[in-house]
């Protein structure tokens, strides 16, 4: 994982209402953090997405999820770090808005 896959981790595993799992496959993909009841993903994206090929590649990536009923949110890499709050309160309402 990276640094920022590590920060989110420890976050993620201190919500007890929901279990994530990391690294996890749906499908032909692995996605950084799924969790699979409520059906929410989530990906940490550094630089290496900022590409038009790389955005490309991840358009259709989260499209075939959402097809199968997942939603999908992204986060920076530095959002991480200078952002954690609003990030977990995105997820956060993101579930609830799911349940």
């Amino acid at each position: 994982m990276t640094p920022e896959e590590v920060i989110v981790w420890a976050r993620l595993r201190q919500m007890e209402a929901w279990k994530f799992r990391r690294q996890a496959v749906i499908g032909q993909y692995i996605v950084d953090f799924a969790c699979f009841e409520p059906k929410l993903v989530i990906e940490i994206d550094g630089s290496q997405h900022g590409s038009p090929r790389d955005r490309s590649k991840d358009r259709i990536r989260d499209d075939w999820l959402v097809s199968q009923g997942f939603d999908v949110l992204r986060f920076w890499n530095p959002e991480i770090h200078t952002n954690i709050n609003g990030v977990l309160e995105k997820i956060i309402s993101t579930l609830e808005a799911k349940t």
